[in-house]
């Protein structure tokens, strides 16, 4: 097989297997990811309410004193506003992203593995129809030279 073609089959397969190993490895790290993301913004949100409970405690005391108290509160209802904002947005990426990916895990993982064996079949079967058609090629070249050769004598 000419060798230029052997190194281009030789690159196709070697960017197939790399995509595949690519989609086998990603899916498992961006999960992973998310569900630290998740745990993340699930610790922020208990500290933060923490914080704003102890923050509350302060605001209330502070009430017998007209505009403190006020402002104080006033800042603690908008931060209570926020975190309440950080609750549903990750409540909603847990239930819509992470837990739709961990139970398509599997079925992902069965059709890579299905790809990668049907791209060996394919991948095997058109190389040696290449090798075949490159060899054939070659011997019809020699018949024409020879043919070539014996007319000129």
């Amino acid at each position: 097989m000419d060798a230029g073609i052997e190194k281009e089959c030789s690159a196709l397969g070697g960017l197939f297997q790399l995509i595949m190993n690519d989609m086998k490895v990603t899916n498992v790290e961006t999960l992973a990811r998310f569900n630290h993301f998740c745990f993340c913004c699930r610790t922020t949100i208990l500290v933060t309410g923490a914080f704003l409970d102890a923050f509350q405690k302060v605001a209330d005391m502070a009430t017998g004193t007209r505009e403190i108290g006020t402002a104080l509160t006033r800042m603690c209802m908008r931060h209570r506003s926020i975190e309440s904002k950080l609750k549903l947005f990750t409540t909603a990426l847990s239930e819509s992203l992470i837990s739709p990916l961990e139970q398509k895990m599997e079925e992902w993982k069965k059709v890579a593995s299905q790809l990668d064996k049907d791209h060996a079949k394919e991948y095997k079967k058109a190389r040696a129809d290449i090798k075949k058609k490159s060899s054939d090629t070659i011997k019809l070249q020699k018949k024409v030279k020879k043919g070539k050769n014996m007319s000129s004598f």
